[in-house]
């Protein structure tokens, strides 16, 4: 983006130059300083934020879209044109006034996070930028970051859980808690994942993939310690798979649970192909797995997969004082017991997630699951 343009000087009546010239000239300035302090954010706005700001960024300083509209199988620049297009007419005023809000809305709202982010009652795990791992009474918390992309896990997000998984399993705590900010738990795979991928490339996007996900599930099948998913809201493919390999699943009243794997040409994950007919039986794990069902809170609790729903208004403070009570149980006799359940299906388990990574790197190379997930992306951009 070239932050050097100028609005061109508009001709209007001499009586109204000085306090116009004023206003611009006040406003210009007030731009570019958040030109300067969006350049100072730490964190990642995600993209839905970095979006609207490259909108309003060109709004702003070129006037209402005048560019051609990209092909559907260019997401990036379609999701630009689309995020550009969608301001109209504002004016280039109103344009510089509202990306100049959204930065200092931005930079108080990251400001607010490191202060509350410092509390000395919290013991915060730095090198984390898509989670947040804090320790605080014998409970290490891993909190999956990525509020504005609804949790949605990107590559990046899957090696930082499993390097916390991993420091967690070693740590001095009683127990881990896995839980989501903002109002989803998570919405599962980022399917930015697939986009952009070469066509030379997909063999090895294929490959990797599944590398990761085999090793990421092999953590929760290895974690050593009681592992607590607290659900919080909406969860969606493997993030809600991966609940059968946790101890405890303590949910919300407004959380539901949902795998579309049929609808993306994909196959199931997490263990989920063994897991979820032994927790449910098989016809209700069929409705799930094959048929894409989505469970209510209730109903996921009924069936097996939730140990107990809580309504929404009291769920934190209710699971938490809970969690405060168990981590104060004796910790060695707690891992030995998780150990003592786990081992007698540990090899099973570690079995079923090669089989299904196996089969999940055939169907991310097929063109059925490529098209579904291009299908998937024209339905999106159309809402």
């Amino acid at each position: 983006m070239d932050f050097s343009r100028r609005v061109p000087a508009a001709c209007i009546p001499a009586i109204h130059l000085h306090m116009t010239a004023a206003t611009m000239q006040v406003s210009q300035k007030d731009f570019e300083k958040a030109q300067e302090q969006l350049k100072l954010l730490k964190k990642d706005p995600g993209n839905e934020t970095k979006l609207k700001l490259y909108a309003l960024f060109k709004q702003a300083t070129e006037g209402p879209c005048n560019s051609p509209k990209p092909g559907m199988l260019d997401f990036v620049k379609k999701a630009k044109w689309d995020a550009w297009n969608s301001l109209g007419n504002l004016s280039q005023d109103n344009a510089r006034q509202k990306y100049t809000e959204l930065v200092s809305s931005l930079v108080s709202a990251e400001s607010a996070g490191q202060k509350k982010d410092a509390s000395p009652e919290e013991s915060r795990h730095g090198g984390y930028e898509t989670i947040l791992v804090t320790t605080k009474n014998n409970i290490t918390k891993i909190m999956f970051n990525r509020p504005d992309r609804k949790n949605a896990i990107n590559h990046k997000m899957y090696r930082e859980i499993i390097k916390a998984l991993q420091e967690a399993g070693k740590d001095d705590s009683t127990i881990a808690v896995i839980t989501g900010n903002g109002d989803y738990y998570s919405s599962g795979n980022d399917l930015n994942n697939f986009t952009n991928v070469q066509p030379g490339e997909m063999e090895k996007m294929a490959k990797d993939g599944a590398v990761l996900l085999k090793e990421f599930v092999g953590h929760f099948i290895d974690f050593p310690k009681p592992l607590i998913a607290v659900v919080n809201g909406p969860a969606i493919g493997i993030c809600v798979t991966v609940l059968g390999l946790c101890d405890i699943v303590y949910a919300s009243d407004r959380a539901t649970f949902h795998s579309p794997f049929s609808q993306l040409g994909q196959s199931p994950e997490g263990c989920s192909s063994y897991l979820f007919p032994k927790i449910m039986g098989l016809a209700k794990a069929n409705e799930i797995l094959l048929f894409n069902k989505k469970l209510t809170a209730a109903e996921a609790c009924a069936q097996g997969l939730v140990t107990e729903v809580f309504p929404d208004r009291t769920f934190q403070k209710e699971v938490w004082a809970r969690l405060e009570a168990y981590a104060s149980l004796p910790k060695n006799s707690l891992a030995v017991s998780k150990q003592l359940l786990r081992s007698m299906e540990k090899e099973k388990l570690h079995e079923v997630n090669s089989k299904e990574c196996e089969v999940l790197k055939e169907r991310w190379l097929s063109d059925e699951c490529v098209n579904a997930i291009v299908s998937f992306f024209q339905k999106k951009s159309k809402l």
